[in-house]
């Protein structure tokens, strides 16, 4: 279920992204443009149906997208993927969970969560780190007790340790990152990573 990125401007973006000289300016572009790969990567099996249409010189049927789009942004930092899907695809809306790592004992807690209808829709939960799991684990079960039932997980860094927490707790939900790293450190952060995602995007 986890699906890594294979692309030449992928490990381009994802080069400059760990650099850590990289101001915030670029590395919101770089995490917009890898966010957009990962956009496409994550819809390549989105169903279509057939419109006819009518081109300058002769009528077609041809295919156009048949299922709508939810992005989920873990906030702070998975605000910093949204766009690019909201830019490329005509029917999406967007849902916010607001889950806070607490750095003493990197658990998340919970503070916001606003969610547009689920039903019949492909969901996309956007992440940029995936750590140690839970932050991802707790927005997919609470996806799934409001009705969402067909879910990705998008992230730009992941971990063993956290693709292991999501498959052992949501085994259905495919994984797509652009980078799949080594370990977590003692403090809970992936190496070699690329520090706190939503401090550099930020600049705080």
């Amino acid at each position: 279920m986890l699906h890594i990125l294979s692309h030449p401007l992928g490990s381009h973006c994802i080069t400059h992204l760990r650099d850590q000289t990289t101001k915030p300016a670029l590395f919101r572009t770089l995490a917009y443009q890898i966010s957009l790969l990962l956009a496409l990567e994550a819809t390549r099996d989105l169903p279509t149906r057939t419109l006819a249409v009518q081109t300058p010189l002769e009528p077609v049927a041809s295919p156009v997208l048949d299922q709508p789009l939810v992005v989920v942004p873990i906030l702070r930092a998975g605000l910093g993927m949204v766009q690019p899907f909201t830019d490329l695809f005509p029917d999406v809306s967007v849902g916010y969970i607001g889950l806070e790592r607490d750095h003493a004992t990197a658990v998340a807690r919970s503070y916001y969560c606003k969610l547009p209808a689920l039903h019949g829709r492909r969901i996309l939960v956007v992440d940029p780190m995936l750590a140690t799991g839970g932050s991802a684990v707790q927005a997919l079960t609470v996806i799934k007790e409001r009705g969402g039932r067909e879910l990705r997980l998008v992230c730009i860094v992941s971990s063993p340790e956290g693709v292991a927490a999501v498959e052992q707790a949501h085994p259905d939900v495919p994984i797509y990152t652009a980078a799949h790293d080594r370990e977590l450190n003692s403090r809970k952060y992936i190496l070699p990573g690329l520090g706190d995602f939503g401090d550099r995007l930020y600049g705080t």
